[in-house]
């Protein structure tokens, strides 16, 4: 490993990065490849999760140099290349069938259909292999995927717009809007970095959001809509509803049931009084590595309560509305200061007029 190894693999992270929210449910992968120092092709993980970034790597350096200038090369994978036939052949084959000569990844990919299988099927070839490169950050940006492929729930990111004193909506129920129109970008930019976005059924009914991201450009990167209503509230005729996904109660309800799936909802009835975790639970099932949570009030208490939220970015408006205002995170049920979770400041910045704040759970408990 190199200097030069790290400040290529951070730009193939960097190009990962771009892919989040994006990738189905295979994760975002970035790959170089690099020749006498000079980068002759790159590639992204596409839409929905293929081709893998290897194989599109491979093609833009066909399409920029010819057929066989890989050969002699060093790819730059942010993820181990896969060994198993799916949709596609191994991306490990293609690149021993390329001529590349050595790869360098940060981390064996945790699927058990590779697993270290792909980093022999390269050294049995011949491939120099190196790992460990930017693994920390690699871990960092691929944390929902590597989290759910070893059995644990999707990567939950909390998102809060308030005023100063934790309020997201006067005491009759007007929000829009409590921030200004460049927080309400950026949060837009922030859920096309993410598999799903996730509210409650009060949310639904105050303020019929339509649950997509809105920015120039980007409307493809709307990921999937999540509702949880325990009580199947849900209008059928909600703005976010055609492909969206309503977690309801118990078998409450069956006829209101039946119309929203008509109107075009994925209706999932969980089991009577079931926790947020067995919802984070089918959402990993569905191949949703992280989700956008944007509230309303009762369902942020129920995942910071569950301990199911790894980070919180808190945007704060210039501007109170005192005890009548309404909350934005419920009861908590808490007895003492001892039964709260904490969080460590990550970033503070300006963004418009307001401030946002991103916490995150302390090392070792994500």
């Amino acid at each position: 490993m190199t200097d030069t190894d790290t400040r290529w693999m951070r730009a193939a992270l960097a190009l990962a990065r771009r892919g989040i929210g994006n990738t189905g449910g295979n994760p975002s992968v970035g790959c170089l490849i690099i020749k006498r120092g000079r980068l002759i092709g790159r590639g992204r993980t596409g839409q929905s999760g293929r081709p893998h970034a290897e194989v599109n790597a491979l093609a833009d350096v066909r399409r920029r140099c010819g057929e066989t200038a890989a050969r002699g090369a060093t790819a730059y994978v942010t993820l181990e290349p896969c060994a198993h036939f799916g949709r596609t052949p191994p991306c490990a084959n293609a690149l021993i069938e390329a001529g590349i000569a050595r790869v360098v990844a940060p981390l064996a990919d945790p699927d058990t259909r590779v697993s270290g299988r792909g980093f022999e099927a390269l050294r049995a070839a011949g491939v120099d292999v190196v790992t460990g490169v930017c693994a920390d950050e690699a871990a960092v940006l691929l944390g929902g995927y590597l989290r759910c492929r070893a059995g644990g729930l999707p990567f939950v990111t909390l998102k809060l717009a308030t005023t100063l004193d934790g309020k997201i909506a006067t005491g009759t129920g007007e929000s829009q809007w409590i921030t200004g129109p460049e927080a309400r970008a950026r949060v837009h930019v922030m859920r096309a970095a993410h598999d799903a976005i996730l509210v409650g059924s009060g949310t639904v009914l105050a303020d019929d959001p339509s649950l997509d991201v809105r920015l120039a450009g980007m409307e493809a990167a709307s990921p999937r809509r999540v509702i949880a209503d325990r009580e199947l509230r849900t209008p059928v005729t909600a703005k976010a509803l055609a492909a969206t996904y309503i977690y309801g109660d118990g078998e409450a309800r069956p006829a209101k049931a039946a119309a929203l799936r008509e109107a075009g909802a994925r209706v999932e009835m969980l089991e009577t009084g079931a926790s947020p975790v067995t919802l984070l639970r089918h959402l990993r099932e569905l191949g949703l590595h992280r989700v956008f949570c944007e509230g309303g009030g009762a369902l942020a208490a129920a995942l910071l309560r569950h301990d199911c939220v790894d980070r919180v970015v808190w945007f704060t408006a210039g501007f109170a509305l005192g005890s009548e205002g309404r909350d934005a995170v419920g009861p908590l049920g808490l007895h003492g200061l001892s039964g709260a979770k904490r969080f460590r400041q990550v970033a503070v910045t300006p963004v418009g007029a307001d401030i946002m704040s991103i916490w995150e759970k302390p090392d070792g408990e994500r």
